[in-house]
């Protein structure tokens, strides 16, 4: 089992940066590939980035490519999304979530455990 807490979210105008942080507990947090998808009002949920658990591998959907980076701290426990040149069409619920095995780490139907979510907004 692993617990997931996101936190980090906010009101941000144009432009501006969130960090995101989602600490873990419960389990071996490194052995875990951990994703960042979001989700806004109306819409489905959707992929952001992704890290793998040991070599740090890392995917981003184009719409963030060049603006999100992901992050880990196997040692704290913590996965960070840092977000920069934020658009208000990046104004969602953002999701931390972890899964064990798989490749397909843009689908949210491959990982077990999320967090409750956290609320960005940006303004125009």
């Amino acid at each position: 089992q692993v617990q997931l807490v996101e936190s980090g979210g906010g009101l941000v105008q144009a432009g501006g940066s969130l960090r995101l942080s989602c600490a873990a507990s419960g389990s071996t947090f490194s052995r875990y590939t951990m994703g960042w998808f979001r989700q806004a009002p109306g819409k489905e949920r959707e992929f952001v980035a992704a890290i793998n658990w040991n070599i740090g591998i890392t995917r981003y959907a184009d719409s963030v490519k060049g603006r999100f980076t992901i992050s880990r701290d196997n040692a704290k426990n913590t996965v960070y999304l840092q977000m920069n040149s934020l658009k208000p069409e990046d104004t969602a619920v953002y999701f931390c979530a972890a899964t064990l095995g798989g490749s397909r780490w843009s689908f949210p139907k491959e990982y077990d455990y999320w967090g409750q979510g956290t609320q960005v907004t940006v303004s125009s």
